[in-house]
């Protein structure tokens, strides 16, 4: 499950962890608690800036590298252990939870683990978990700034990247930093990881895990608004390359144009995208949200000359996974939607299509466990409520740590 719990020691002393309310808690717990907000609010300008350095790096997919090293410097200097390597260096292919690369140098797909020093094997042990690489900003027209130079603005920090999930790599560290400058460290083995392809495989936090970094439990600090992820939608992306009869827009009538057919099959899908959600008014973690399952035309690319019919035709799309959809189910489920229109239009080809990206199931994180009870404890210390679970329309690393 991606969240958990480490014990703290100063000289030598273990402190509780498993207290449910603050009435409840030995003096020296609360008192800790106490001295670690005095010790946040007065680092908080650090953590600001900090955070300010991190989403200055523009760490699009496949310019991960420099951001990377700059946090393996970050954690060096505070004393832990740094691995650093890449994706290509781990053989992840055919592995659970592994998707395509496409269009991408895995030799440059950077990832950073620090692991805190001196661990006592007798205590549990805790993954925290951050993604760097970020979405492409889009067009810079519709930015009043440069995207990557974050600027503080009415209590908010602007700067793409900074919500997803910059900020919370940033938590993670200075959370660490806090009981440090108290004189604590955490008494079992932790390790601090930072890694790619979040927003595209998920093969960053793969290669993580067949590296053999592996722990008790997993905290992903994504913005969730204080909430515990309890299921999520898995996705598939695809390329389908649709061709048409070519030819001089003198003799049209003769000809077939690719990028007009392409709006015929992105419709088609749409309707068995339609058809998904009405099962999924049956799913008993998604039932309850209104047309979970998406589709989206991400990329469209085509045609060679503007006094031609365009022979030809890309899009790039993804489609939603229902938890308990079996992958091959919904990509088949694609093939044969994309085949029926092909032969609705009485292509003379059946478009290709190659599985690119994600190619993630959906998942559901049973509840129960261990860790999630001590999460709930600890939630209901700080915050004074009870712990909220909640079901994702989207698909994040933290189903790697659960299928490992």
């Amino acid at each position: 499950m991606g969240m958990g719990a480490c014990r703290c020691v100063q000289e030598g002393v273990s402190m509780p962890s498993n207290e449910t309310a603050k009435s409840d808690l030995p003096l020296d717990l609360a008192t800790l608690s106490e001295a670690l907000d005095d010790v946040i609010e007065a680092g908080f300008q650090r953590q600001v800036q900090w955070l300010g350095q991190l989403v200055s790096f523009g760490s699009v997919r496949g310019n991960e590298a420099p951001c990377q090293d700059w946090l393996a410097s970050e954690f060096q200097a505070r004393g832990w252990l740094v691995d650093q390597f890449a994706i290509a260096d781990v053989p992840i292919a055919g592995k659970p939870g592994a998707s395509p690369a496409v269009d991408v140098d895995y030799a440059k797909a950077m990832q950073v683990v620090a692991s805190l020093p001196d661990p006592d094997p007798a205590h549990r042990s805790l993954i925290l978990q951050g993604h760097i690489d970020v979405v492409p900003p889009g067009a810079p027209e519709l930015w009043d700034r440069d995207p990557f130079q974050p600027k503080v603005e009415n209590g908010f920090m602007w700067g793409r990247g900074t919500n997803d999930m910059k900020a919370g790599v940033c938590e993670m560290v200075f959370a660490l930093d806090a009981l440090r400058t108290l004189g604590y460290v955490p008494a079992g083995k932790v390790f601090v990881e930072t890694v790619s392809e979040e927003e595209c495989t998920g093969n960053g936090a793969l290669a993580t895990l067949e590296r053999g970094y592996r722990a008790d439990a997993c905290l992903i600090p994504e913005s969730l608004d204080h909430r515990l992820l309890r299921a999520e939608l898995g996705s598939v992306w695809f390329r389908a390359r649709i061709l048409g009869r070519p030819g001089h827009v003198l003799s049209a009538s003769r000809t077939s144009n690719a990028i007009l057919a392409a709006f015929e099959y992105v419709a088609d899908l749409e309707e068995l995208t339609k058809t998904i959600n009405e099962e999924a008014k049956q799913h008993p973690w998604f039932g309850h949200i209104e047309s979970p399952v998406k589709f989206s035309l991400g990329k469209i690319q085509g045609g060679d000359w503007l006094g031609s019919v365009p022979s030809w035709c890309e899009i790039e799309c993804r489609l939603s996974v229902l938890p308990d959809h079996p992958l091959p189910m919904v990509r088949q489920r694609v093939l044969d939607c994309i085949s029926a229109c092909a032969k609705r239009l009485s292509a003379e080809k059946i478009p290709d299509v190659t599985w690119i990206g994600f190619q993630a199931d959906g998942h559901v994180f049973e509840p129960g466990s261990e860790a999630e009870a001590v999460l709930s404890r600890c939630h209901r210390y700080v915050m004074g409520t009870e712990l909220e679970t909640f079901s994702q329309t989207a698909t994040s690393d933290t189903r790697q740590y659960d299928l490992y």
